[in-house]
């Protein structure tokens, strides 16, 4: 719009990042999604969408590594009422549950419970399935903000059925492997079982950064015929004690991926000083310039990130250090999501006008 000034200060209503694009100007799409019925530690992740948004505002536009993603147009959805009151009705459902540790034998009606928490969550992934198909039929690109890291499953099972054979980055602090948790289906500690099990057009599972896991989840990852990676935290600064630069781990992390890449990034995957309040902190992880240097990486190999999601920031009682990180990280994300793209439109028309140059070649010939 002609009258905004990217240097100027937002107001205090203004969209993310201080933007004034609708969704319909924008090319890139945010979908909050405020739920955490699962978590059994910390607390706090469903208020995350907002505290990025919040925090999105003293992000300054211009970037020194992909330049001006904002000018292509980021828009934030209105949080949505009924996500939040199933959140709601879903954790209150949960939490005797969850004091049991699951065992369901533990009070009476435990079990019945026990069912509408996995019902509901499965409302939640129909609405961000429908909700994300819409936009990318639109011909946006779509990122989830979450929430705990249940809630992209919808989100990646729209980008599947559109990119068959894409791989998952995924940079967390855990697997995410167990076949339920607690008994939920739905689990948070359950998402990429989930979408190994239930997505078959995902090709590939790249997991970076893990350093609490289950020994189930190591045995189901080492069953998976090579569709599983796990790139562990030990081993990662192992190789950096070795004199190993971060650069080439990164080239060798990205060789494990498919051209067509999701990226799903739980914020606990990171050094927990950069996110003290995420549910289930983990010591270790990487620095904030690791982890957008992976995501450069994938752009620098000719990849194409074709979505992506942010989950488990969750802001703190005492100011919006957790939301100022998650803001910045999903900025890089979607500055390098735009620059990917990029770059594949301007490789599939130089391979075209090649294409027509041998053509237009082989006619000449035969004349």
């Amino acid at each position: 719009m002609p009258s905004f000034d990217p240097n100027a200060a937002a107001a205090p209503d203004s969209g993310v990042y201080g933007l004034p694009f609708t969704p319909e100007e924008s090319k890139v799409i945010l979908i909050p999604v405020p739920f955490e019925a699962t978590t059994s530690y910390g607390g706090g992740t469903s208020g995350g969408p907002e505290a990025i948004l919040r925090a999105s505002r003293q992000v300054d536009l211009f970037d020194l590594e992909t330049g001006k993603p904002y000018e292509a147009g980021i828009a934030m959805l209105p949080s949505p009422k009924e996500v939040a009151e199933w959140n709601a009705r879903a954790r209150a459902l949960a939490r005797p549950i969850i004091d049991a540790g699951g065992d369901l034998d533990a009070a009476p009606g435990l079990e019945g419970k026990l069912a509408e928490v996995n019902a509901l969550c499965e409302r939640m992934n129909d609405w961000v399935y429908r909700t994300a198909s819409t936009w990318l039929d639109a011909g946006k690109i779509v990122g989830v903000v979450g929430g705990d890291h249940s809630v992209p499953f919808g989100s990646i099972r729209a980008h599947a059925e559109r990119y068959p054979g894409m791989g998952v980055l995924h940079l967390d602090a855990h697997a995410d492997l167990r076949e339920a948790f607690e008994g939920f289906t739905w689990s948070h500690a359950s998402i990429f079982h989930n979408v190994m099990e239930r997505i078959p057009e995902v090709a590939k599972l790249v997991q970076v950064g893990i350093r609490d896991v289950g020994g189930d989840e190591l045995d189901y990852a080492a069953k998976s015929r090579g569709r599983i990676v796990d790139l562990f935290d030990t081993d990662l600064f192992r190789a950096r004690f070795d004199g190993v630069p971060w650069n080439r781990q990164v080239r060798a992390i990205v060789r494990h991926l498919p051209k067509d890449v999701y990226l799903s990034f739980d914020i606990d995957g990171l050094d927990p000083v950069l996110c003290p309040h995420t549910g289930t902190p983990v010591p270790g992880g990487l620095a904030f310039a690791e982890a957008t240097a992976l995501v450069a990486g994938i752009v620098a190999s000719g990849r194409r990130i074709v979505g992506f999601d942010l989950c488990e920031v969750a802001p703190g009682p005492e100011g919006d250090w957790d939301g100022n990180v998650g803001a910045r990280l999903l900025y890089k994300m979607i500055g390098w999501t735009l620059k990917s793209q990029a770059l594949k439109s301007r490789s599939r028309a130089t391979k075209r006008t090649a294409r027509q140059k041998r053509t237009a070649g082989r006619r000449r010939t035969a004349r």
